[in-house]
């Protein structure tokens, strides 16, 4: 999309220039054949009109859309092909109203695509912001002719796992943010403060408390070392990141993070919503079963859940039913896996899948309420009671000598 500039000649013969916002060069054509207009001459969207979303594509941010935005996106366009815009119209609209570059790009040259003869799945599966999941469903609205019922669908599910998301993050977020505030608290108090009380006390001369030595010596120990201790402790965060992210680290970190007490059952959880309520998603806009168990596999944040969703996959292609294999994972409770049973013996699955992820929501605001009000007061008692210490060990030398005179 952009200002296309053109020069041609009507059924008179006499010159017509002009420009237009257009989709594509073969868009203006057909709009000027459309006028009887002979083009001669058409000059694109000049280099002056930066396409940032391109050179972000290009430099490797093809996946610079937050799920609020493309969750926006997918709502709008659902709006509008329920009132009965023409997708290439309603592309066009949002297109000009779009902020963020990496999905103006892309809506651009979908639209490009679509003009040109391709299904919108088609387009749309051409772009990193698109995963799987939401071209598969996108290619069975299409297919069914309900592709609004069905993006509207897709937008209350992003809505759901950007909520669970969300949910997650703060629960890990919240207790390191604070734990991280009380470090640099103590650690302020034993390299700039304590070292104004040595020196005082060394000019008693009296034998200091061992809880005060102690002290004394962890303060020159900080002191002497933080030059050191700083960049290392920044290098291992750094190193440990890096190792995450490698499929080995990965695995290794989801098995530790999800075995940690109250964390582990919101991880477990929230993973569990999202894999529910996606397979409810995809079910319902008629994928096939084992079609929808892969996209699971590869939308699922944990890769221990991942590798199970796989041994569940074979199971299910083996011709076993969906329950059997489920109920043969440790961590997915017996209740679900009777409510899946049931959905099954009625042809409803996705809908039970629905009341499942809902049933998982609900326990994940519970455990992430319930850390909250338990973590709060167990962080602010250990991190009051180390500076408490602190100062104690600090003074008691003055009370002793006081007690002893």
């Amino acid at each position: 999309m952009g200002i296309y500039k053109y020069e041609g000649v009507d059924t008179n013969n006499k010159k017509v220039t002009g420009q237009m916002d257009a989709i594509s060069e073969k868009e203006v054509r057909k709009i000027m054949r459309a006028q009887n207009i002979r083009i001669k001459k058409i000059i694109p969207p000049t280099i002056l009109e930066f396409d940032l979303g391109a050179w972000m594509v290009e430099k490797g941010f093809g996946k610079a859309i937050g799920s609020k935005e493309l969750g926006t996106f997918t709502k709008q366009l659902s709006t509008m092909i329920s009132a009965g815009v023409p997708i290439l119209q309603a592309l066009e609209i949002l297109y000009r109203s779009e902020k963020n570059a990496v999905l103006k790009h892309a809506i651009k040259k979908i639209a490009v695509d679509v003009g040109e003869g391709k299904t919108i799945a088609e387009a749309m599966a051409m772009h990193k912001c698109f995963d799987k999941l939401y071209c598969n469903l996108v290619r069975a609205g299409e297919a069914g002719g309900i592709l609004d019922t069905i993006l509207k669908k897709l937008a209350v599910h992003m809505e759901k796992q950007q909520k669970t998301k969300a949910q997650i993050k703060s629960a890990m977020m919240y207790p390191s943010v604070v734990v991280a505030v009380g470090a640099i608290v103590i650690w302020g108090m034993m390299v700039f403060v304590v070292p104004q009380f040595t020196g005082m006390l060394k000019e008693t001369g009296q034998a200091l408390p061992w809880i005060t030595q102690m002290v004394i010596d962890t303060s020159a120990f900080l002191g002497n070392y933080t030059p050191v201790i700083v960049p290392g402790a920044i290098a291992g965060v750094v190193f440990l990141l890096s190792y995450i992210k490698t499929p080995t680290g990965k695995i290794v970190w989801d098995n530790f993070s999800m075995r940690l007490p109250i964390f582990g059952g919101i991880i477990i959880k929230g993973n569990l919503s999202s894999f529910s309520n996606t397979l409810s998603t995809l079910l319902g806009a008629g994928v096939s079963l084992i079609d929808a168990l892969d996209i699971c596999i590869e939308t699922i944040d944990s890769s221990v859940i991942a590798q199970d969703l796989k041994d569940v996959k074979k199971k299910v292609i083996e011709g076993k039913t969906l329950t059997e294999p489920l109920s043969k994972i440790e961590y997915f409770p017996e209740l679900v896996t009777q409510m899946i049973r049931v959905g099954e013996q009625t042809g409803q699955i996705d809908q039970m899948l629905a009341r499942v992820a809902e049933v998982f929501e609900g326990e994940v605001d519970e455990l992430v309420t319930g850390m909250t009000k338990l973590i709060e007061p167990i962080i602010i008692v250990v991190l009051g009671s180390i500076i408490a210490t602190i100062l104690v060990a600090m003074y008691l030398p003055m009370f002793m000598s006081a007690g002893a005179t």
